[in-house]
């Protein structure tokens, strides 16, 4: 019987419970300044409201309360994480839930091969029937959408996209999403096992298998479009070794780059050396990749 486990800190271990693409913008069309963004509901879409969204759904009800409640969970995770840097919100975040893929294609504002994407005011998503973790969509979205409206930030690709990549892929259980403790069962973690890393990470930097991390910081590496997966791993494996290495060395400092900007100046002035984290960062993605080929060697899963 294949078992879904987590993914968890400290050297990526497992820990067991029985049991595509993605695509986010935050791009805004033009606009008057006077004018304030709209989101774009569904026709026949029914509105459910908890403590901190506004849920227009075209779902099945049991569905919406599903996605309703993990972005709850998320909502206090997200605050409870960055509690020093974001000050709690008032103001309702709105969700926009299909019922299913062909109806979000339909509505697509985003890109073509979009699964979910975040255009202010809104997160657009569909329900995932029949995945282990048919909510994670939206929870990536959620996370840019609390960067953005809760939290104030203006952060660059590596940053916006690591914390919501690092988040959204988060292990969610009896209402409680623990950050760190990765699903294999979502963006971007389940391509971690084809990143194919050899140990030399000169060699890897010459076949397009790793990114330089000054590279990634200053979104000055391969072309994005001919690399998506692999961006979004480094994207998320980032966020995931700032947060976790040695028992979380840099949680703290990397929190404060965040609500700083996460400039590169700012990196290597609370972080440290781009050379040293580098080599750093390179090997604790080598360990995250063997657990996850351990994984899927133990449950019989081929990608």
């Amino acid at each position: 019987m294949k078992r879904r486990t987590a993914i968890i800190a400290a050297s990526f271990m497992l820990a067991t419970s029985a049991a595509g693409m993605l695509a986010w913008t935050s791009t805004q069309p033009a606009r008057s300044p006077t004018s304030a963004p709209r989101a774009l509901i569904p026709a026949g879409a029914q509105l459910l409201q908890t403590a901190h969204y506004r849920v227009h759904s075209t779902a099945a009800p049991t569905q919406t309360q599903e996605v309703a409640s993990a972005a709850e969970s998320l909502h206090a995770a997200y605050m409870s994480l960055f509690a020093d840097q974001v000050a709690p919100s008032t103001t309702p975040l709105t969700l926009v839930l299909y019922r299913d893929a062909d109806e979000f294609a339909r509505n697509n504002r985003s890109r073509p091969w979009a699964e979910a994407y975040y255009l202010r005011p809104a997160c657009y998503a569909y329900y995932g029937v029949g995945s282990a973790n048919p909510h994670h969509w939206m929870l990536h979205e959620a996370v840019h959408q609390l960067n953005t409206e809760v939290a104030g930030w203006r952060l660059p690709a590596w940053a916006n996209e690591g914390v919501a990549g690092y988040l959204g892929a988060s292990w969610l259980e009896n209402g409680v999403l623990t950050p760190g403790k990765s699903d294999p069962d979502t963006y971007p973690i389940w391509w971690l096992s084809r990143m194919k890393l050899t140990g030399s990470l000169e060699a890897d930097v010459g076949a397009v298998r790793f990114i330089r991390l000054r590279d990634l910081l200053e979104s000055s590496g391969p072309d994005i479009n001919q690399h998506v997966n692999l961006y979004y791993l480094h994207y998320w494996g980032l966020t995931h070794f700032l947060f976790h290495y040695e028992n979380g060395r840099y949680a703290a400092a990397y929190k404060q780059l965040l609500a700083r900007g996460a400039s590169t100046s700012d990196f290597e002035r609370l972080i440290g050396p781009i050379e040293t984290i580098e080599k750093a960062w390179y090997a604790y993605l080598l360990d995250a990749i063997t657990t996850m080929q351990a994984y899927e060697a133990e449950n019989g899963i081929e990608r």
